[in-house]
């Protein structure tokens, strides 16, 4: 798939979710890559660049204190590694799904879910 096929699915899916989540999110970027730099699979100690779908950077809304914002802050940023979410998939509709799928796990993580909290939700 082109990539910018791929972002095109990014940004519906985004725009299909609720209101209230949208308008909670700010100062995100959402963005594709084709895989994770070394470097963040070595600060993971992933076993390779293919395992990871997606990855939530940045300060977890619910960890942000009266602190936050005070001095200018980097956005936080989300990104989703087009090539390991195809290979999991072995179509165009499989591949909406997961997309899906993956950013709302990444936003879960944004509001400052677990991985056990995002997986008991559903994702």
């Amino acid at each position: 798939m082109e990539k910018e096929e791929f972002e095109k699915i990014v940004e519906r899916a985004f725009e299909k979710l609720p209101d209230n989540f949208k308008e909670a999110i700010e100062n995100v970027g959402i963005v594709v890559e084709d895989y994770p730099t070394d470097d963040i699979v070595i600060q993971m100690k992933l076993p390779s660049r293919y395992h990871l779908l997606g990855l939530y950077q940045g300060v977890p809304l619910k960890g942000r204190g009266s602190w936050y914002g005070m001095t200018p802050v980097a956005p936080d940023k989300i990104s989703l590694y087009q090539k390991n979410i195809e290979g999991v998939c072995r179509s165009d509709n499989e591949i909406e799904k997961k997309i899906v799928e993956v950013l709302i796990h990444e936003i879960g993580h944004y509001f400052g879910m677990s991985e056990k909290e995002i997986r008991d939700a559903g994702y």
